[in-house]
This record gives C-alpha cells, structure tokens and sequence, in this order.
C-alpha cells in the first residue's frame, strides 16, 4: 500500500522538527521552508525552498498536487521580534501577522485547488489566551476549544484568524468543495519550561506544567490527526479544533474533543515527567 503523501511546510523550525524524523518515516514527506538548513544549520533532507507568501501560486502548487494532507508549520517572524512577542512595537508586529494571515490563505487555497482532502494548521493557545486571565483570577478552570476566540496581542489574534479562516474553507463555500481543516492549539512543546520556573513561583509553574506537550505526545496528535477518517462536526463541517497538549493533571485546556474526535491517547503527564522540580518548587514555595 502506498505512503500517504503529507506537506510539511516550516520543515527547518522547531515545531516541525520536533516530529520530522516520524513524520518522514512514516509518510511520503513533502517538506517545505524558505531556507534548507535548520536554525542550527543541520540540513533538512530532501527540503523544497519555497517562499508560500508569494501571491502566485503556481510557484509552488506542484509540491502539493496529489498530496492527501498538508501540516503548516510554516511562519515568518517580524525583524527583531521574537515569533510570540507581546510588545506592541508600533506597527511591526501586526503586519508580521498579517503576512502570517495571507501565508495561511495561500495554504488553505492552494490545497483545495490541487485536490488535497485535509489541512492541520499549527495554531496555538494564544488564540484564546485571555481566557487565561481568568484562570489565574480564579474566575475560570478550563478553557475548552469551543469558546470564542480572545486574544489581546497580535500573535493571538493572527492565529485566532488562522482559525476563523479556515472555517470557511470548511464549509465548501469556496469553490463548491470542503477542505477539512484541523487547527492545532499548540501549548508548550518544550521540556525546559519548568526549568525557568522560579523557586516557589507556584502560578507560573502550574502554567509551565499545564500547558506542556512531550515530543511523543505531538507526534501522535500530529498522526492521529492527518489519518482519522472523519472529524465533521454535527452539521457535516469537517472542522476541528484540538489543543496540542499533554495528558496533565494540571491542565487547564480540555483535550475531551481530543480523545474523542482523534483517538488521542497522551502517554505524558508533565505532573510525573518533572516530579522531582515540581517538589523543589513547592518546597521553596513553603519557606
């Protein structure tokens, strides 16, 4: 039985690289970046170069045409900014993220125009990440992914468009066909957040420890989503949106819609994963 044939774009980042290795075993990869070396200058095997802001896309549709998924990783940082910075920085951050906005347009419309059934987008928490405020007030204790989107900065806001537009596509209003859109809430994809925990900063390590996702937890949310053969909702939209993030006791994002949508079955708890920081944390935390 052939591979299926997978689009990987923002193949050198992190996030992509985090999986790339299983990813690439497992399906016929296409990878796509605008530059064929990770940050670290280790080149990534068989790379397109392709810039996917350009409005012309027969540039790059060859890369897609029969392909059955695409997984956009893919995302253009503005100069001097880190990609989730906060500051406002007069004008700069938000056409960054309006570039961001018309990357995924391109993305979304070059799949359905080559025929390609599924789009997982690399979303992240932040389109919702003023619930969070709430949280920590001890207004709220879970954010589920059918809440409305609410962000206060242009990061947030950028991947809450990201979603929104991809509903549309969704829907089959576009062209007269569905492109069925995953949007992946991304949380903290690292195992060095609790090490910037300060010793008896409880709020912040819950936040470190809430939000983590093990690299073998990604890739199987990464996998279970491109291959589950259905995910329409109620009214027959094949749209979904998951949190990508870790069995954790202390999360305060569901993952309900994960298991059930999915199959999704984390292997990970940051609660067990760090238990020995967790201890000297709160122990600090007591003195």
């Amino acid at each position: 039985m052939a591979k299926r044939r997978v689009v990987l774009t923002g193949a050198a980042g992190y996030v992509a690289q985090r999986m790339f290795t299983e990813l690439s075993a497992r399906w016929d990869l296409v990878p796509i970046d605008v530059r064929a070396t990770t940050r670290d200058g280790k080149p990534v095997p068989g790379v397109v170069v392709a810039d996917l802001t350009n409005p012309d896309r027969n540039a790059y549709r060859q890369h897609f045409t029969g392909a059955d998924a695409v997984i956009h990783c893919g995302f253009v940082s503005a100069p001097d900014l880190d990609a989730t910075t906060w500051q406002d920085n007069g004008d700069a951050k938000f056409w960054a993220e309006h570039t961001n906005i018309a990357l995924a347009y391109n993305v979304y419309r070059t799949a359905l125009e080559e025929g390609v059934r599924r789009v997982v987008v690399a979303s992240s928490n932040h389109a919702a990440d003023y619930y969070e405020r709430l949280i920590w007030a001890g207004k709220m204790e879970m954010v589920t992914p059918d809440m409305p989107h609410r962000s206060d900065n242009w990061y947030g806001w950028a991947k809450a468009a990201y979603e929104l537009l991809g509903f549309v596509f969704a829907t089959g209003k576009v062209e007269g066909r569905k492109l069925e859109i995953v949007q992946w809430r991304i949380g903290g994809p690292r195992d060095d957040d609790i090490d910037q925990v300060k010793p008896g900063d409880i709020k912040v390590m819950h936040r470190a420890l809430g939000a983590y996702l093990s690299r073998r937890d990604q890739i199987q949310q990464a996998i279970r989503m491109v291959e589950v053969e259905n995910i329409a909702d109620e009214h027959g939209v094949p749209f979904l949106v998951v949190y990508g993030i870790s069995g954790n006791t202390h999360r305060f994002w569901s993952i309900a819609n994960a298991r059930e949508k999915i199959g999704y079955e984390p292997e990970d708890d940051s609660q067990i994963n760090f238990a020995d920081k967790i201890a000297a944390i709160a122990r600090a935390a007591k003195r």
